[in-house]
């Protein structure tokens, strides 16, 4: 397989992210890629929440996944778009962040909505609140595509190995996680949660991610990776917005899980702790 990956500085204008996807489609395809991977809210990159509340929209009338439909069938191009935000999805008005699996004749395959919410408070004063503003998902989703059954999540989930697990015992042999990493959580963890989510669940991991300074004032980390499932990078982009190609043996998947048989080996185990 050969993926191409679009490592996106998104930011507040959707029609521009939208023509920016679909330019990278076209590119992709005359590059020969099979399918194009793009980041996390690679439609719609903004923090001020009143200006999104006026800019977003519901799945069925959403510009940007209209547009990123389009461009998959007029490219014959299957495309993982990493995520977009959408509002009017749920009943406790809060937002999704929803990944979509759109195949070459422009039809959605899959849909996922993020699980895991970023919640913190800092010693700094900083507060984080994912959950203020978007729901959780709750359903884990894997999807056949013509090369492989490949695992959907976003971001922050990837700090979560429960869902890998989840995702590996249901036959995914790619897992994807597209990103808008901090750039210190990046610096600090990137690289390392991606290699160890390869290695355990013995699975190509494919995480397209946001890069440099955006128009709402924050700063991602960028460095795009594909992994494969020994845990060797395959990729990794830097910091530069743009467009790139990974080739994806997928045989190395039967190879390295029989090298080291964890998913074979692994046993479920009780909940309750003894405590001595």
């Amino acid at each position: 397989m050969r993926a191409a990956i679009f490592q996106m500085t998104s930011g507040i204008d959707p029609a521009a992210n939208a023509a920016a996807i679909a330019d990278m489609a076209a590119r992709a395809k005359a590059d020969g890629a099979d399918m194009l991977f793009t980041p996390e809210m690679a439609g719609y990159l903004d923090r001020d929440r009143k200006r999104a509340a006026a800019t977003l929209h519901s799945e069925g009338d959403d510009p940007v996944l209209a547009a990123v439909r389009e461009a998959a069938a007029k490219q014959g191009l299957w495309v993982h778009l990493g995520s977009t935000p959408l509002k009017d999805e749920r009943s406790d008005g809060r937002w999704a962040n929803r990944s979509f699996m759109i195949d070459d004749s422009g039809e959605i395959r899959a849909r996922y909505d993020k699980i895991h919410l970023f919640d913190v408070d800092l010693a700094t004063g900083e507060s984080w609140r994912e959950s203020s503003v978007y729901g959780p998902g709750e359903r884990i989703v894997a999807v056949d595509t013509p090369w492989a059954r490949m695992g959907m999540s976003v971001c922050y989930d990837m700090r979560f190995p429960d869902l890998y697990r989840a995702l590996t015992n249901a036959g995914a042999t790619v897992l994807l996680m597209p990103a808008a990493f901090t750039v210190p959580t990046g610096k600090a963890h990137w690289h390392i949660l991606l290699r160890a989510r390869a290695i355990e669940a013995g699975c190509f991991v494919v995480a397209a991610a946001q890069t440099g300074r955006h128009a709402d004032g924050r700063e991602t980390y960028g460095h795009s990776l594909v992994v494969d499932p020994w845990g060797d990078i395959v990729l990794d982009m830097g910091e530069p917005a743009g467009l790139a190609l990974a080739e994806i043996d997928l045989s190395r998947v039967e190879d390295v899980r029989g090298r080291v048989p964890a998913l074979a080996n692994r046993r479920s185990l009780p909940m309750d702790v003894t405590l001595s």
